[in-house]
């Protein structure tokens, strides 16, 4: 009984190894060629807009200043201010924590990079709504050019570009509010005379209200939004309302699902199913050895 007892207990614990080894290996060889992709494109970090001749930049934003700025606010809670939506109704900042949160800054008169971060962070939005839903996250974009952005400029504006999402909402501050919001958020502009010269990022919040991340660029891919939001959703406490076995299984269908960069879209990964049930086996495996032989 000890001799059977010691081979498959070695065996259990080469099974174990090898399946660390193989893990380590495919992390390693993935985290190669993300190294390759983001060294071949890097984003643009500010927006910088453009004379009428198209030919003399009026770019005054200090890009190092800004990123430290945008960095410094991650970990930070964020406050509670009060601003009003597209219908003028005011909505507490507040209200948005219990899920993820993506928050980006716009101006409604920006003809050139606002509206191109606005259509590729809607297509990022689209396809991450339909691999997780969109009750399980929210969206806000905040019009900094005050008095201008007000609530029906921001009304237009997502009537303009077509953005009808459930979960997206776009927010109008009161002017005197502007510097500590965008301090608070670690968002940078300065004025120029064509327009305004300010980072490009989206802001990642989780359901406390603590900003987690930072994304850089005009262009954002599903991948880049929807990968830190699967950490966030599984990671949070699963809501009372909610019932425990559905959400644990609801959680495990949003970690099996993985992008696809050839279609630009998620697709459900069902090997990862059978190295869940491998798991799950091999800890039923464990605990019949330890009833049965300790």
């Amino acid at each position: 009984m000890i001799l059977r007892f010691s081979r498959a207990l070695i065996a259990a614990l080469f099974s174990v190894r090898l399946a660390a080894v193989l893990a380590a290996f495919f992390l390693l060889a993935a985290n190669a060629l993300q190294a390759d992709d983001s060294a071949s494109e890097k984003p643009r970090l500010t927006a910088r807009p453009q004379g009428l001749n198209g030919d003399l930049a009026l770019t005054t934003l200090d890009e190092k200043a800004a990123f430290a700025l945008s960095q410094s606010a991650v970990g930070k809670q964020v406050g509670d201010f009060v601003l009003l939506d597209r219908q003028g109704r005011p909505v507490e900042l507040s209200r948005y924590r219990g899920k993820p949160l993506l928050v980006t800054f716009i101006y409604t008169a920006c003809f050139q990079v606002c509206p191109t971060i606005t259509r590729n962070l809607q297509k990022a939005v689209d396809t991450t709504v339909s691999v997780m839903g969109a009750d399980r996250f929210n969206v806000v974009s905040i019009g900094f050019n005050q008095p201008f952005d007000s609530p029906a400029a921001l009304r237009d504006f997502a009537r303009q570009y077509g953005i009808h999402l459930p979960n997206w909402e776009f927010l109008s501050p009161a002017p005197a509010i502007v510097g500590d919001l965008t301090t608070n958020f670690g968002f940078s502009y300065v004025a120029t005379p064509a327009g305004f010269d300010h980072i490009n990022q989206v802001t990642l919040v989780d359901a406390t209200g603590r900003i987690v991340r930072q994304v850089y660029g005009e262009k954002f891919t599903a991948e880049e939004l929807a990968e830190p939001l699967k950490l966030l959703i599984t990671g949070s406490a699963i809501p009372p309302e909610a019932g425990t076995l559905q959400e644990i299984m609801e959680r495990v269908r949003i970690l099996c699902s993985i992008y696809d960069p050839l279609t630009g879209r998620y697709r459900t990964n069902y090997s990862l199913y059978f190295q869940f049930a491998g798991f799950l086996t091999f800890v039923g495996f464990m605990i019949y050895l330890s009833i049965n032989f300790w």
